[in-house]
């Protein structure tokens, strides 16, 4: 609007002046934000609004911003008439509001994106992984086209990746809540997690497991004597198979043991079904999916180690709100890049990037098109192949494991 003033200037003259001002009103709100709120809440029922729009907004923020410090996302909050220290303050009350759980704002989303797999095969994977030498991640998740989705995480302050049964079965017992009906599930954990108790839980729910062996685990075979796992290793490219043996007291199951002469030390698996070739296989499943998701965590996109916060309650919600955007960004990466117009992001003669990373850059597009976000969809239940970005990946990945000799041990 303009103002009309009278002035008088340095030399006792008046003169009228307009001097026009600007009036500033509320921006709108950004689009992938209204975008991601509208859909969100197709299943997310929040006892308050405001929760999942904030939650929304978050997980908007990490999406452009690609990173889990919430001093990052501040360039895209700008929609609110904040200045930098009263939005991180927001953002501080959103991480520590015991009202945002997994269970009212997570879980919803991964049921919907998994409701594919109902009736289905699913490999699921537990493991940990350190913050800082001071808190251990734990996370149960599916293994699915090269790389892992959040089925199920918490966070706890705890100076050792090496847990106990008690600190992760809450974890086991969330992901069981969360899974489709009907679904044949195959458990895969490294030798941290060697517990009887779970070997107990896995088979009372009827999952198949794969349990990788510590060398200096009693096993007793199916004659009654007792061994170290160490003695029962074979030599350079064999195998060996002990069908029948018990563990840790009353545990009955099998053991598959191998020595391939490119790895540096030789394998040990202690399964539920029968052991063969394919034991190895299917523990081999482990490496390519759970791994490369904690590295998109720490360092090759999220980047949380640059986070300054150091409380497990804000740390859980600010995990979580990375999962959700990253099962979003896979979710489009997958569904409306590989799918429709895989050419237009990767240059690669066939996928040379991971579905994350895919999604990440097709949002990007979109944005600056001004294009609305696909609406979810439910991932499929079949494994697309995984990311190779060179000729010499593509050769490793179809690689063949051979060995010269497989003894079976029957006594």
């Amino acid at each position: 609007m303009a103002i009309r003033n009278i002035v008088c200037d340095k030399r006792g003259l008046l003169w009228e002046a307009q001097v026009t001002t600007l009036t500033t009103s509320a921006m709108p709100a950004p689009h992938l934000y209204s975008q991601m709120f509208t859909q969100m809440r197709q299943w997310i029922t929040p006892t308050d609004q405001r929760h999942l729009q904030g939650y929304a907004e978050a997980v908007s923020a990490i999406l452009q911003s690609e990173s889990g410090c919430p001093s990052h996302w501040l360039p895209y909050l700008s929609h609110r008439s904040c200045n930098a220290r009263s939005h991180l303050e927001r953002l501080q009350y959103l991480l520590q509001n015991p009202a945002i759980t997994a269970a009212q704002y997570y879980e919803p989303l991964v049921k919907q994106l998994l409701k594919a797999w109902r009736g289905q095969s699913m490999t699921l994977v537990l493991d940990t992984s350190m913050l800082w030498d001071r808190y251990c991640l734990i996370e149960v998740c599916p293994v699915w086209g090269g790389r892992s989705i959040v089925l199920a995480q918490s966070l706890l302050e705890h100076g050792s990746a090496t847990v106990g049964f008690e600190d992760y079965r809450p974890v086991l017992e969330t992901a069981l809540g969360i899974l489709p009906n009907d679904v044949t599930v195959l458990f895969l954990a490294d030798r941290g997690f060697e517990h009887g108790e779970l070997m107990r839980w896995l088979t009372g729910h009827q999952w198949n497991w794969a349990i990788r062996a510590k060398s200096d685990l009693l096993v007793t075979l199916n004659n009654g004597v007792q061994q170290n796992v160490s003695q029962l290793l074979p030599q350079s490219g064999q195998v060996h198979l002990y069908p029948q043996v018990q563990v840790i007291g009353d545990v009955d199951c099998h053991l598959a043991t191998a020595h391939w002469s490119e790895a540096q030390e030789s394998w040990a698996v202690l399964t539920n079904q029968p052991p063969s070739l394919q034991t190895f296989a299917c523990y081999g499943q482990r490496f390519g999916g759970i791994e490369p998701h904690f590295k998109d965590y720490k360092s090759a996109t999220f980047e949380i180690t640059r986070s300054h916060i150091r409380n497990v309650e804000a740390l859980n919600c600010l995990l979580m709100l990375i999962a959700t955007a990253q099962l979003i960004a896979i979710q489009i990466g997958f569904s409306h890049t590989y799918l429709k117009s895989l050419s237009r992001i990767d240059w690669h003669g066939q996928r040379g990037i991971s579905f994350l990373q895919l999604g990440l850059r097709e949002l990007k597009r979109m944005i600056y098109l001004g294009l609305n976000i696909p609406p979810f969809q439910a991932l499929p239940y079949y494994h697309p192949p995984p990311a190779s970005a060179s000729q010499k990946k593509r050769v490793e990945l179809a690689h063949r494991v051979e060995f010269s000799r497989v003894t079976v041990f029957t006594f």
